[in-house]
């Protein structure tokens, strides 16, 4: 945080130490002085006020339009703008960006003193430090996802709002651990599997490739009966029309790793049937060259005070060499195609939702979402439309459209203030100032003492 906004909130707490319910839910906070993105599309609004009370916003306008009650705790937001709370959705939280994959579990086995829940907890404050309210987790060991996103929700640990999938269900072993995979063979078997991951606490269901028509049919009759949206991760054609075809409610990675353009028919029935895609477009072929051009990111020392020391020395190695990892091999051929492969979907009007594939390698929690956010502006999505996927768009794919993703009085207070516009310059959400959270304010997910903000004028 720059120092001008520094010294407007007293740092609490420590990165790593743990959060409980040390300072009052402020029974009003007041932002003002910023830019007002509201979420929707609308104009801006200039030199605005955001009023919350509670957890709620009761008033959002023009400062001449919104009385402040005398005594609210004051956060200044000059030249900056204010933002509905970013939504993510696809993270890892059980990854943390190590540059092998594979590797990264096989270290963890290794260090007795790092359980699932803290790594999962440490990228939960990474994610809630970029500006993330509210993220999908797309694969963990179901009793710990659960675990984590309940601790959060109580308050215990500071993050963003989370579903989580829980196993995901496959045919076929992915690179990851046992625990977070039901391998399935029949469509008895995908049901019966579905049905643990809910009875067990998971949000939603996700597919990793893989399955049949049947199997996908399957899944998605027992999830909705359950009320359960299923997401897929999915990158071969015939998968992605399986998947779609038998109802599938979310279509994840279509498109991400270069993948060759698809059928232009089977892209404009899915854009005409209003089913969300998450392309995750930027997480190996943009990070990649990016990474290339700019190694001394992987060395950030922002990022460094963010893990302990053990984490980033192993960090540090796993990087060695990382454009010829396996995780990079197709890297020529998926750069051939990756601008095609995001056109697609932008051209036919598909609705698009924001996802990053975070912790994946060289991925990391705290700036995955606004890279994927650049890619989509560069390859001619309009950045208010950019805004309002990373915003409404989002709430609207978590079925939470009701309470999140706008900033309007009734809603939830979910706000995320950056530095700059990014209406014309997306890069503007890697510098975020302050992120309000059901009416709490954090800096660098640390919640701030509404005590020490200055006082609303009599």
């Amino acid at each position: 945080m720059k120092n001008t906004v520094a010294a407007r909130i007293v740092v609490l707490f420590a990165w790593l130490l743990p959060v409980a319910a040390q300072c009052e839910e402020p029974k009003s906070l007041a932002l003002v002085g910023g830019m007002l993105l509201d979420g929707r599309g609308a104009a801006p609004v200039h030199h605005a006020v955001i009023l919350i009370r509670g957890e709620r916003i009761v008033a959002a306008g023009s400062a001449a339009s919104v009385r402040i009650p005398p005594g609210t705790p004051v956060i200044d937001t000059s030249g900056a703008t204010m933002l509905p709370g970013l939504v993510e959705l696809h993270a890892h939280l059980l990854l943390v960006g190590h540059g092998d994959i594979a590797s990264w579990f096989a270290w963890l086995e290794g260090q007795p003193g790092i359980s699932t829940e803290s790594v999962m907890a440490l990228s939960a404050r990474q994610l809630l430090s970029a500006g993330i309210t509210s993220a999908i987790d797309l694969g963990g060991p179901l009793a710990e996802s659960v675990s984590i996103r309940d601790r959060i929700s109580r308050g215990e640990l500071p993050g963003p709002r989370l579903s989580v999938s829980g196993p995901w269900l496959t045919s076929r072993p992915a690179i990851f651990p046992a625990k977070y995979q039901h391998i399935v063979a029949t469509p008895e078997e995908a049901a019966r599997a579905t049905e643990a991951n809910i009875s067990g606490g998971a949000d939603i269901i996700k597919t990793h490739g893989a399955l049949t028509r049947e199997q996908y049919r399957a899944i998605v009759t027992t999830a909705h009966d359950h009320n359960t949206r299923v997401h897929a991760h999915l990158y071969d054609e015939q998968e992605l029309r399986d998947a779609f075809e038998a109802g599938v409610d979310v279509l994840q990675h279509v498109g991400s790793a270069g993948t060759a353009p698809y059928d232009p028919e089977l892209v404009r029935a899915i854009a005409a049937s209003g089913r969300p895609v998450v392309p995750t477009a930027a997480h190996r072929v943009w990070v990649l060259p990016a990474t290339r051009d700019f190694p001394e990111r992987l060395e950030d020392p922002v990022l460094r005070r963010q893990f302990p020391p053990a984490m980033w020395a192993e960090l540090q190695r796993s990087f060695k060499g990382f454009a010829d990892s396996a995780y990079f091999q197709d890297h020529a051929r998926e750069e051939s195609h990756r601008e095609e492969s995001i056109g697609q979907w932008i051209r036919a009007g598909a609705v698009i939702g924001m996802g990053t594939d975070s912790g994946s390698p060289l991925n990391f929690h705290t700036d995955a979402l606004w890279r994927e956010a650049k890619v989509f502006v560069d390859h001619g999505m309009p950045a208010p439309e950019v805004i309002v996927a990373l915003t409404a768009g989002g709430a609207r794919i978590l079925g939470k459209q009701d309470d999140l993703g706008t900033i309007e009085p009734g809603k939830i207070a979910d706000i995320t203030v950056v530095r700059g516009d990014p209406l014309l310059d997306m890069d503007a959400l890697a510098n975020v100032q302050v992120v309000v959270k059901g009416g709490v304010a954090y800096d660098h997910a640390r919640p701030v003492d509404p005590r020490t903000l200055p006082p609303a004028a009599r």
